[in-house]
């Protein structure tokens, strides 16, 4: 049987018929560096223009559950989605914010909303992406959860009070 020669393309050719040829001249990859950054406003336009068209309205009227917003929360900015006209914030956030130092995790923090009646949200896909993508909740983070300001409120004041309990009438110890 006779093998047919098939042309032979060396690394310095152009390709013989192939564009670009088979090596490229110049690296793929320049030397290391700092990556760009996103500015605030980078952020906002994106969060803004790209996933106004991410909520699935289904007939009930235009509400758009994935703008996000950094509203302030006692001095501080907590990333909040307006859902059904309520304005709701990051609970992981809120946590990490205010309530870590008072309370022994955030487990302790699930237990204190299941006692005072407080129903989370769940966040979808989406939202997670994008409170990751502004730090509101840390890289590796996959699950988030929504309340609205009033109920953070009285989970705040329960925080705080539970720390100084009365042992007795009368007595100011704390416990």
């Amino acid at each position: 049987m006779a093998v047919s020669a098939s042309p032979v393309i060396s690394a310095t050719s152009s390709g013989a018929g192939v564009p670009g040829g088979l090596f490229r001249a110049e690296p793929l990859y320049s030397t290391p560096r700092e990556p760009p950054r996103l500015t605030p406003n980078m952020i906002n336009s994106f969060v803004v223009n790209n996933h106004s068209n991410s909520a699935g309205g289904g007939g009930r009227g235009n509400t758009n559950t994935n703008e996000c917003r950094m509203v302030d929360m006692h001095g501080m900015k907590v990333a909040s989605f307006l859902m059904d006209g309520q304005e709701l914030i990051c609970l992981p956030q809120v946590f990490d914010l205010f309530l870590k130092h008072l309370v022994g995790g955030l487990h302790t923090v699930y237990t204190k909303l299941k006692r005072l009646d407080i129903s989370p949200v769940v966040c979808t896909v989406e939202q997670v992406r994008i409170l990751r993508g502004l730090g509101a909740i840390q890289p590796g983070v996959n699950r988030c959860k929504l309340i609205t300001r009033k109920d953070f409120e009285t989970l705040f004041t329960d925080c705080t009070n539970a720390r100084v309990s009365l042992c007795c009438p009368g007595c100011s110890a704390v416990v």
